[in-house]
């Protein structure tokens, strides 16, 4: 064969080799670029997406955040009106037991239940210590409290004592029976409506704080002596056609038929 055949032969598949190679090169780097494109694009998704879930987690956070300090500032909705609204007075007599008083009126729709708690449970008690309100109704409930003498016998006028009182109200379904344990089994629901602190006044001085003070105790005498009446007897009813029937007569007859009855089945 003529030599320059075989030289072109051979530079012909030399150069298709390298033509070959060439192509098979390119293909393996524009792959590995593609690849690498589409690890890039991936690693940037997933750190956009990270960064997202990060954000949405900090805004929840910040916005509840912001929603327990706007519901810590803002002031708490009271059930009940109290008069004095906190303080309770009492007479300076050491040695003696003495009473306040205070108003409670009830601003709600619906039923509500207070209780009182003092810190010193043993020299001091409230009457009524709790009960339910209707809606728009008030009653004024009395504080009793002994006094301790002053040391030395040295007499020591508008004093602040370190008692105090608390008053919380629980919202209620309706009249029903007031029990102090509603307050421990619902008391996530339990309000605190006020702290009211001991004033002690002059008894010898009149005082507007003073006369406020005999006309509550007054008022509280007079609902406490209202509650121990029995309720009015309404009297006989009336039923149809005017016939009017005692009702323990009635009652009496209606066990008297029954009796009959079990008498004439035996």
């Amino acid at each position: 064969m003529p030599f320059w055949q075989t030289s072109n032969g051979n530079g012909n598949g030399n150069a298709a080799s390298s033509s070959t190679t060439t192509t098979s090169s390119s293909s393996t780097s524009s792959s590995s670029m593609s690849s690498n494109n589409s690890n890039g694009n991936n690693g940037c998704q997933q750190n956009q997406s990270n960064q997202l879930g990060e954000t949405r987690s900090s805004l929840y956070y910040s916005t509840n955040a912001i929603s327990f300090v706007t519901k810590s500032l803002l002031p708490t909705r009271r059930r009940l009106r109290l008069d004095p609204p906190n303080k309770l007075f009492f007479p300076y007599e050491p040695g003696k037991q003495v009473r306040s008083a205070i108003g409670i009126k009830n601003t709600c729709k619906y039923h509500v239940a207070f209780k009182f708690q003092t810190t010193a449970p043993k020299s001091c008690y409230m009457r009524p210590p709790g009960a339910i309100i209707a809606p728009g109704e008030s009653l004024t409930a009395t504080v009793f409290k002994f006094v301790e003498p002053p040391e030395n016998n040295e007499r020591q006028l508008d004093q602040r004592s370190r008692v105090k009182f608390k008053i919380m109200s629980l919202k209620v379904k309706g009249e029903m029976e007031y029990v102090p344990e509603m307050f421990d089994e619902q008391k996530d629901q339990v309000a605190v409506e006020q702290i009211l602190r001991v004033i002690f006044l002059d008894p010898e001085c009149p005082s507007p704080a003073l006369e406020k003070l005999k006309r509550q105790l007054a008022e509280a005498e007079a609902e406490l002596e209202a509650r121990k009446k029995p309720p009015e007897d309404a009297g006989p009813r009336v039923v149809n056609e005017g016939l009017v029937i005692d009702e323990w007569k009635e009652r009496r007859e209606r066990y008297l038929a029954r009796q009959q009855v079990e008498v004439d089945s035996v």
